[in-house]
């Protein structure tokens, strides 16, 4: 594949800074430090500023506000990140292809249905009555409980294990070492004993969803554990039992959320977010990493820290605090002060 400067410009939507250059030839992408003459690179983060003015890219994606001076031929765009993402598919190698059909090593149960085109990795599993639509791939050493449900144009990776009586959307994507369906961590003490309480509800994962590798959702205790449309979960990340997750939220790496939480939609938890159960956090929330959540979170709020409150007050804090060194120098100074004063004066007649 090979564009010139002036052909990727209309293929993204952008415009020329300048036309000098637009006849330039680019074969490839790359980032703004490895980016080479016949490469284009993007520019989304300011702190990349500086590598970008030195950058040997033939050209640049940049925001449409962008007025430094690169030696690379600069193409505004609304979003530069996304544009880029448009021209990897362009210059990157061709897709994996999984032909349909079932591998001679993999094992089918009695009742299972498959749709036309459904790809059936090596070692797969499929238990009895379980129902996966057409085109959907299952990746090698999958494993698709009973009575499970597998929509259309779904992509697992290899290794991923999807429950009884589960039900997954379509265009759902899944990472390798995923597991839908585990139960619900859910026990009570009698008798000094704890006791396991059953889980029997199931996991529902709408269209257009994608789980990272070795992401867990438990099954529900009753009902549904459900993770909404368009919903984009990282790697590494824990839903427990009854949780719903509303529709087109982030959820990042090493994020827990514990048993019968509410997630609204658009809701973005950072990494290493922890939430406690029996809460909800409201339509277009943040909260940021590694912050620990007690309470419910109104929408629209910016919550971090641990316990996690509001943005404005934590910063508030946490500038009180930077300032405890000083403030324990002045006063250990004024009590100096205070000592040699009173060490001075006459005593009381």
């Amino acid at each position: 594949m090979e564009l010139t400067v002036q052909e990727i410009a209309v293929l993204v939507g952008g415009q020329l800074v300048s036309e000098s250059g637009s006849d330039q030839k680019i074969h490839g992408v790359a980032s703004v430090s490895e980016a080479v003459a016949g490469e284009i690179t993007f520019f989304g983060n300011a702190k990349y500023l500086a590598p970008l003015k030195v950058t040997k890219a033939t050209a640049a994606l940049v925001p449409v506000d962008f007025a430094e001076k690169i030696s690379a031929v600069a193409i505004r765009v609304a979003n530069p990140s996304l544009a880029f993402a448009q021209l990897l598919q362009k210059f990157a190698p061709a897709s994996i292809q999984f032909l349909p059909g079932v591998h001679p090593t993999a094992v089918i149960g009695r009742g299972v249905v498959l749709g036309e085109n459904v790809s059936v990795q090596p070692f797969v599993v499929i238990e009895d009555g379980a129902c996966i639509g057409a085109g959907s791939v299952i990746g090698a050493h999958g494993y698709i409980g009973h009575e499970a449900r597998i929509g259309q144009g779904c992509h697992f990776a290899a290794r991923v294990t999807v429950g009884a009586r589960c039900q997954v959307g379509n265009r759902v994507i899944i990472h390798s070492g995923a597991v839908l369906g585990s139960d619900g961590f859910g026990f009570e003490l009698a008798e000094g004993k704890h006791v396991k309480i059953a889980q029997i509800g199931i996991v529902q994962v709408d269209d257009d969803v994608e789980i990272g590798a070795n992401t867990t959702i438990d099954r529900a205790r009753f009902g549904r554990t459900w993770i909404q449309e368009g919903t984009k979960i990282d790697n590494l990340v824990q839903i427990a039992h009854n949780v719903v997750v509303g529709k087109h939220c982030i959820l990042v790496s090493q994020t827990g959320v514990s048993g019968s939480t509410k997630l609204g939609n658009y809701v973005t938890l950072a990494g290493q977010v922890g939430i406690v159960g029996h809460i909800e956090i409201g339509d277009h929330a943040i909260i940021a990493a590694k912050s620990g959540v007690s309470k419910s979170v109104p929408p629209k709020e910016i919550h971090f820290g641990y316990p996690a409150t509001e943005m404005g007050g934590q910063k508030e804090q946490l500038a009180c605090i930077a300032r405890l060194p000083k403030l324990y120098a002045r006063v250990k100074k004024l009590e100096q002060v205070s000592d040699s004063q009173r060490k001075s004066s006459p005593p009381a007649s």
